[in-house]
């Protein structure tokens, strides 16, 4: 007997949240409210798949086409958090984003008082390609740590430790120098557990008092300067992760940035769920 022929097309909340409109999480919301149609026929139920021959209206207006898969480095700044909007009434990252900018999701998050590279999707299938711990991509930080750290006493950290009954993997972890009473350290891991860096340093009693990511995989935040954001080529995009193949050498826009409301740190030392 042969198997049935999959569905064509994507599933409605795909489509939804590739236009633009929402997450796919939000327009599952957006479908149970009653506030998406098909054809003319409001649906009920996110397990739909629809194909560019079907029209599709939220609030009765037509969505619009899907835009290609973009990439953005954030430079982010300490006091913003990494989410939509936050129950107590703290400022985002979106607040310090361009105004021109597109709907964007942040892959991965940085706390509240970290800092560093922070990569920005318009696309949910990227968010979610590069959050998978099987992409396996290392992050790499440096941080500010008071005390006087020695190598003996960082070996838990490269071996692997656990902290309140989780397991945190192994980490790479160099010494780079003294600076008074802190040390600066560099650690790479590949996951992304919540302020994984700082309990892992404390459990060995170590306080992080500047947390930078310099690094997310390829991407780099290199010379990037706090606040400012950067469109990732098109064709580094096809290079990286097989994306926009038929015009990789596009050049993308540059956003305008927005300057940040606080102040620039004095030192940034050598040079993104909450990895810090």
């Amino acid at each position: 007997m042969s198997k049935p022929e999959p569905p064509k097309g994507d599933r409605i909340a795909k489509i939804l949240s590739r236009a633009g409109v929402a997450s796919r999480r939000e327009a599952e919301r957006m479908i149970a409210a009653g506030r998406i149609a098909v054809n003319g026929a409001t649906i009920d139920s996110p397990a739909l798949n629809v194909t560019d021959s079907d029209t599709i209206t939220v609030d009765g207006a037509p969505i619009k086409a899907p835009e290609p898969p973009r990439l953005w480095l954030f430079h982010k700044p300490t006091g913003l958090v990494s989410t939509d909007s936050d129950e107590k009434g703290r400022e985002t990252i979106y607040s310090a984003l361009p105004e021109d900018m597109p709907r964007v999701m942040s892959i991965g998050r940085l706390d509240l008082n970290s800092e560093g590279l922070l990569l920005l999707t318009n696309d949910g299938g990227v968010k979610r390609k590069l959050e998978l711990p099987s992409t396996g991509w290392l992050r790499r930080y440096r941080a500010r740590v008071n005390g006087r750290p020695t190598d003996t006493m960082l070996e838990p950290l490269r071996k692997g430790l656990t902290v309140e009954g989780e397991q945190f993997q192994p980490m790479t972890v160099t010494l780079d120098r003294q600076q008074g009473a802190n040390a600066w350290l560099t650690i790479g891991l590949r996951e992304g557990k919540n302020r994984e860096i700082r309990r892992a340093l404390g459990d060995i009693g170590l306080t992080v008092n500047r947390l930078i990511r310099i690094s997310y995989g390829p991407f780099q935040l290199g010379e990037l300067k706090l606040g400012a954001v950067e469109e990732v080529r098109r064709r580094i995009l096809r290079d990286q992760l097989g994306l926009d193949k038929d015009d990789p050498d596009k050049k993308p826009k540059r956003a305008t940035r927005k300057r940040p409301s606080r102040p620039r740190p004095t030192h940034q030392g050598k040079g993104r769920r909450s990895d810090g």
